[in-house]
């Protein structure tokens, strides 16, 4: 069980939560997970397949299982990362008492995810995505911005599709097709900041 000294760094510079990742590092640790740091975080894999990620929050530390979807979830502490949220699951830590209390439950939760994996298992594809009308128009007229909205991963495609649609009116969802044309264009999400 050996801590990897690039999470040790992470760790020493963290002031959210520190203490939180620092006592579920054994329990995890002592599933047989390697970890690692990727995207910036605490990532934690078995056998090179990744399992789950810590993500420091304002207000909790998630413990996100890539297919937390698939996990059975007996104690009913896995949530959804959000309303459009299809594979990943998260159990919420807020405090070291919350990892007391939780490490049977993350313990065994981790060593379904490794059977899910090691079983081949996959989330279910998503649906094929229906873009609003606004977009969908521009893309048809713009063979360019077509040719780089297909370029973007899925996940990124649908949060602008969802961007979009949420406004109400025909009007501001034309706008927001116009605001957004540099981004995709630059091959950039809608959230990227860079």
């Amino acid at each position: 069980m050996s801590t990897n000294p690039e999470v040790d760094a992470y760790v020493e510079r963290s002031d959210r939560w520190p203490t939180e990742i620092a006592a579920l590092r054994p329990i995890l640790l002592g599933c047989g997970l390697a970890e690692a740091i990727k995207w910036a975080k605490p990532c934690y894999s078995h056998e090179g397949r990744n399992i789950l990620i810590l993500q420091e929050m304002k207000d909790f530390l998630a413990v996100m299982f890539f297919k937390g979807a698939l996990l059975s979830d007996p104690e009913g502490v896995l949530e959804d990362q959000g309303p459009n949220s299809r594979s990943a699951r998260r159990i919420c830590i807020r405090s070291v008492a919350d990892v007391t209390e939780l490490g049977g439950t993350i313990a065994a939760s981790v060593a379904e995810a490794i059977d899910i994996e090691d079983s081949g298992r996959q989330v279910e594809p998503a649906p094929e995505l229906v873009l609003v009308e606004e977009l969908q128009a521009r893309l048809d007229a713009d063979p360019a911005l077509r040719e780089a909205f297909e370029g973007l991963t899925p996940g990124r495609r649908r949060e602008y599709n969802l961007h979009i649609s949420s406004a109400k009116q025909a009007s501001t969802r034309a706008g927001r097709v116009d605001a957004c044309v540099p981004k995709i264009l630059a091959g950039k999400g809608f959230r990227d900041r860079r």
